[in-house]
């Protein structure tokens, strides 16, 4: 997620006076995490009675996997434990694993829906996964997705291994492509800084310059009029969001002023 940094530029009137926070605006933060669980669950007829006509007796199980941001199976090993809430009716209807794939297996003869609790600490689980066990199929799967909220840093770190995080900061989606703070070409801070040293009617040039050369991913947030800068207003720019054309019109704006070399 790209940080914005609201660089205001608040008009006396006349003209306007610059303002520079060279620091990124920070963006708000997600504290939650997403990711896709898969349950698989496998089953077939077994020659043991069935206490129900028509119903013949079924040995089935389930399996849970975490998949990666390309949709792999990874082992869900963020979970601590899972407890499978079974139909009232089997002698053992809650039933708790430790170990991925954390599988669940059983017998009997009828269809119904299983409540999933999955936990990353003692104590603090995620909202239940609802698996629906039929027999229309020997195997099938399906795929929930799974919200990991405040997850602490050691769950940070798991959770990393299977894609990033909202909270990452220029991390890389794909292997191979670089962050943007090691592809940055120019000094923002230097820039900033070259902003507070100009004279009003030069801050009215730099916006025109902006406006003129901005592009569709440049974050502005004006409530001046386009066509009239001497009217007072505010304007604010992230610097970090200006295309590098731009931010080249810019540095040599100000090199003519003798402000950057």
């Amino acid at each position: 997620m790209t940080r914005r940094s609201a660089t205001p530029v608040t008009p006396r009137c006349p003209a306007p006076r610059i303002k520079i926070n060279t620091r990124p605006r920070p963006s708000p933060k997600s504290n939650s995490s997403q990711r896709k669980v898969k349950v698989v669950t496998e089953q077939h007829v077994i020659d043991k009675p069935s206490p129900v006509e028509d119903f013949p007796m079924r040995a089935w199980s389930l399996r849970i996997f975490l998949l990666d941001e390309d949709g792999n199976e990874r082992p869900a090993d963020v979970f601590t434990k899972v407890v499978y809430n079974l139909h009232p009716t089997f002698e053992n209807p809650v039933q708790t694993f430790f170990k991925p794939p954390f599988i669940c297996a059983n017998e009997g003869w009828g269809e119904f829906e299983i409540s999933i609790d999955c936990y990353t600490t003692e104590k603090t689980k995620a909202a239940p996964i609802i698996q629906d066990l039929n027999f229309l199929q020997p195997k099938y799967e399906a795929t929930h997705t799974v919200v990991f909220k405040n997850p602490s840093q050691a769950l940070q770190e798991r959770l990393r291994e299977t894609g990033p995080l909202p909270t990452d900061e220029d991390r890389p989606k794909k292997k191979g492509i670089a962050t943007k703070k090691s592809t940055q070409k120019f000094d923002y801070e230097k820039i900033a800084e070259a902003l507070e040293k100009l004279e009003e009617e030069d801050l009215l040039r730099v916006i025109q310059l902006i406006n003129e050369n901005k592009g569709p991913d440049t974050y502005i947030r004006s409530d001046m009029e386009v066509d009239d800068l001497t009217e007072a207003g505010e304007f604010s720019i992230d610097l970090y969001t200006m295309p590098d054309t731009l931010t080249t019109k810019l540095m040599e704006h100000l090199g003519k002023k003798g402000l950057v070399t």
